[in-house]
């Protein structure tokens, strides 16, 4: 054996610890982090990743974007449901990240370590994978909160302060234990809750469907750049959702390695568009009835006065279900987000810790802000971060073709085939930055808008040039050296 051979086999099995059984059931913590998937382990079929994605995503939050296309950015109702269409089609990409899971057989933010180096790949998955991760779980919760404190204090709860953070702290403490429960959890329960959940919704969408006006048309149509502003603006809202989620490969990573990879990405696309496009389509249409100032502090609160008595407490229990089953994902890629860039803890403190971290945040937010600040906040932040780790990702994937080998990911010594230099590959950060500065430039908000938007009469291209800035340059960047790595594996 070579002596580079030998460097290599000993900084595997101190990299990558002696093999045990870990316990995948629902009933019981899962303890596996990201620790690879043997093959005689790996369970499920692709179809069960369709209800794994729809019960995140049937949420409330897209009824107030969707009406915010007709009330504030003066779209008319069948131009809004043309963008939603167009921006659907971005569900591709986490359905295309997600058949790196079962190639790996270990957790995306360790099969990063291809795109940004052993020691660069710390660096994203520590600010984007752990720290935003945070942000974004306080972020989500205060919706929660807010909406759960509301109905507290029409049942004559003695305190608004105090209730917005009881709901927080319930909130949350629910979402870290299903995280801590994990995968197989995950997998058996999300398909009972995006029933229930698209229960639910049905019957308030039905009720509320009466009232509505179909015919709706904007008193002044726009035309020529304010009408192509706002639609760029629309698409942007819209793409923020399907480019957030590059933790797929998370969920995907317990199938076994011979399943279709056509069939992976079709039911984790369709399992991410269709509850939103339903959701979203009839905020649409719902924003041509309610006015503006349902928007103040999210169409929920508007549409929490039109419901029954009855009905009135179910929206606002579906609508903390939701935030706990998106929020629950969230922190069980997080937990293992710790693991990856070698801090040493095991996996359910990594999702306690997270959850900690995620409260805190929640607790101050709810105290300082408003529901649609936040949500303003999340979505600029979400489209800088996520439109170039995730374009850069999918890249990845095309160019080597999906070849991913699990324990050379875990090789971290110098010389290893992830070290590149210096433990860093300056291809993936560099498109990945560049991506981010493209992005900001193009972005178009009322929080932020970039000086090339600004200069374009406030038209959004930040997600489409910020996915082509990153993906064209670390195709150009990185080819070369991922053709050696393939050519050689």
């Amino acid at each position: 054996m070579s002596e580079t051979s030998a460097s290599s086999a000993d900084s595997q099995q101190e990299s990558h610890p002696p093999r045990h059984e870990f316990l995948d059931a629902a009933t019981a913590p899962e303890t596996r982090g990201i620790e690879i998937v043997q093959d005689d382990e790996r369970h499920g079929k692709a179809r069960d990743l369709f209800f794994v994605w729809s019960a995140p995503n049937l949420s409330v939050l897209n009824l107030t974007v969707g009406a915010s296309l007709t009330i504030v950015l003066g779209l008319e109702i069948w131009q809004g449901l043309l963008v939603l269409l167009a921006s659907s089609l971005l569900a591709i990409l986490p359905g295309i990240v997600a058949i790196s899971g079962p190639a790996a057989g270990t957790s995306g933010s360790v099969i990063q370590r291809a795109l940004y180096g052993i020691r660069g790949n710390k660096i994203v998955i520590a600010f984007y994978g752990w720290f935003i991760s945070g942000v974004f779980l306080a972020l989500n919760w205060v919706a929660a909160s807010f909406m759960g404190g509301e109905l507290l204090m029409r049942w004559g709860f003695p305190n608004h302060t105090v209730a917005l953070i009881l709901v927080a702290v319930v909130t949350a403490a629910i979402t870290v234990l299903v995280a801590i429960y994990g995968h197989a959890l995950i997998l058996r329960a999300y398909m009972g809750i995006a029933i229930v959940l698209s229960v639910i919704f049905a019957a308030v969408l039905g009720f509320l469907a009466p009232s509505i006006d179909w015919a709706f048309a904007q008193p002044e149509p726009l035309s020529g750049l304010p009408l192509w502003s706002s639609l760029t603006i629309a698409f942007a809202l819209f793409a923020a959702a399907p480019l957030s989620f590059s933790n797929s490969a998370d969920m995907s990573r317990y199938l076994p390695r011979d399943t279709k990879p056509s069939r992976i990405i079709a039911a984790t696309a369709l399992g991410n568009v269709f509850p939103a496009m339903l959701l979203t389509a009839f905020g649409i249409v719902l924003g041509g009835t309610v006015g503006a100032e349902s928007l103040e502090s999210g169409i929920e609160y508007s549409l929490l006065e039109k419901l029954p008595i009855w009905l009135a407490p179910a929206f606002v229990l579906a609508v903390i279900v939701n935030t706990i089953a998106l929020n629950g994902m969230t922190t069980y890629s997080a937990s293992m987000a710790l693991q990856s860039i070698g801090v040493p803890i095991r996996r359910i403190p990594s999702a306690i810790l997270i959850g900690v971290l995620g409260t805190a945040f929640t607790i101050v937010l709810v105290l300082s802000s408003s529901l649609i600040d936040a949500i303003n906040l999340m979505l600029q932040f979400l489209l800088v971060i996520s439109a170039p780790t995730m374009a850069v990702y999918v890249a990845d994937i095309v160019l080597r073709r999906n070849r991913y080998d699990g324990p050379e990911l875990f090789d971290e010594r110098p010389g290893g085939k992830f070290w590149y230099t210096k433990g860093f590959s300056s291809p993936g950060l560099i498109s990945v930055v560049a991506g981010a500065v493209a992005t900001a430039l193009f972005l178009s908000t009322t929080v932020w808008t970039g000086p090339l938007g600004a200069a374009l009469g406030h038209l959004d291209l930040s997600a489409p040039v910020g996915m082509l800035v990153s993906a064209g340059l670390y195709a150009l960047l990185a080819g070369p050296t991922i053709r050696k790595q393939t050519a050689s594996s």
